[in-house]
């Protein structure tokens, strides 16, 4: 039973971390284009832009909604806290897709798209930054009393370290945006969308630059844990395995590969989650409560592993049967319809 009660946890914060890993890399870069919308010249290319996300959006939030109910249902110590500490970014983030909803849906049918773009543009642009702002605000640790309840006060998680990372993952998302764009568009879009994914490159490794150094100055119980041994090692590694990828995505990018740059980026994005792991790891709520304080009974967990042994694969199949189906460009608005 006492093997049971540790490996049930592990197997829970696994799967918390796939289901967010596949939301932050499929939403990523449907956030990301969404953003780019914002930037687009004229109202038939932005159509373009849009319709690139026609058939897949919806799942794309799935994954979302998945990492959610896993936190709910396997840590809900970590969930109500979480939830409690960071309500305000939060809430903005549910503003925010929102406002995306609406406007992607309603611009189609209307004859002034302005208000409707800029709400799917500003809607895209405001959960990234919230997004970033929940990450910043969980890796800064949240207050917590001796029984894991929240005990810190309403703008905690506003300050300079929070905002440098919510910006730092709206440049991420421009990146994979953009990337994900020249694997889907032709002709002048997509040279303006290498120009985007070189710019958002140069601006996200700075950021994650700045954001390597800077974190251990900020909080010190994070740069016990980074400056241990052997922990160190596998610090100093990381960065330098991010710097690698960064490189081999530029290069992919100066040649105008077509699909390099988008797996390139992914590759970037999961040296980061890799790293947010291995520096919160085996905390649940950074660096206050373990995933075995926040896990619920036993028989919770068992039981949620037989439905989500029947659901995730379903899930993923039609997830790769939907790429699939709608793989190649697009090259008119009315893409999808």
């Amino acid at each position: 039973m006492e093997s049971v009660s540790t490996t049930l946890p592990l197997l829970w914060f696994g799967l918390v971390a796939l289901f967010l890993t596949l939301y932050l890399i499929t939403d990523g870069f449907d956030l990301g284009v969404g953003i780019l919308t914002l930037t687009a010249a004229n109202e038939a290319r932005r159509g373009i832009i849009i319709n690139t996300l026609s058939t897949v959006w919806d799942a794309n939030e799935t994954w979302l909604v998945c990492t959610g109910g896993l936190l709910y249902g396997a840590f809900p110590l970590a969930y109500a806290t979480i939830v409690n500490a960071l309500y305000i970014p939060i809430t903005m983030m549910v503003v925010g897709f929102i406002f995306r909803a609406v406007a992607f849906e309603f611009r189609e049918h209307s004859l002034d798209k302005t208000f409707w773009n800029i709400g799917f543009g500003g809607g895209s642009l405001l959960v990234a930054f919230s997004q970033g702002l929940v990450l910043g605000g969980v890796i800064a640790g949240i207050k917590v009393d001796a029984a894991g309840n929240f005990i810190g006060g309403t703008w905690d998680w506003l300050n300079l370290p929070s905002i440098l990372v919510a910006l730092t993952v709206v440049q991420g998302y421009v990146l994979i945006g953009s990337t994900y764009l020249i694997t889907k568009t032709e002709g002048e879009l997509k040279r303006y969308h290498y120009i985007t994914a070189k710019f958002s490159a140069i601006t996200t490794y700075l950021g994650a630059l700045v954001l390597t150094i800077a974190t251990p100055m900020f909080y010190e119980q994070v740069k016990e844990r980074l400056f241990h041994q052997p922990e160190v090692v596998i610090f100093a590694a990381i960065p330098v395995l991010a710097t690698g990828a960064a490189g081999l995505l530029m290069n992919s990018i100066n040649r105008r590969q077509e699909i390099m740059p988008f797996i390139w980026t992914i590759v970037l994005f999961l040296i980061t989650i890799l790293a947010l792991a291995f520096v919160v790891f085996p905390y649940i709520i950074p660096f206050q409560v373990t995933i075995y304080q926040a896990s619920s009974s036993l028989s919770s967990q068992a039981f949620m592993i037989a439905f989500i042994g029947f659901f995730v694969p379903i899930l993923l199949f039609y997830n790769i049967y939907l790429y699939r189906v709608f793989k190649g460009k697009v090259v008119s608005p009315h893409y999808g319809e």
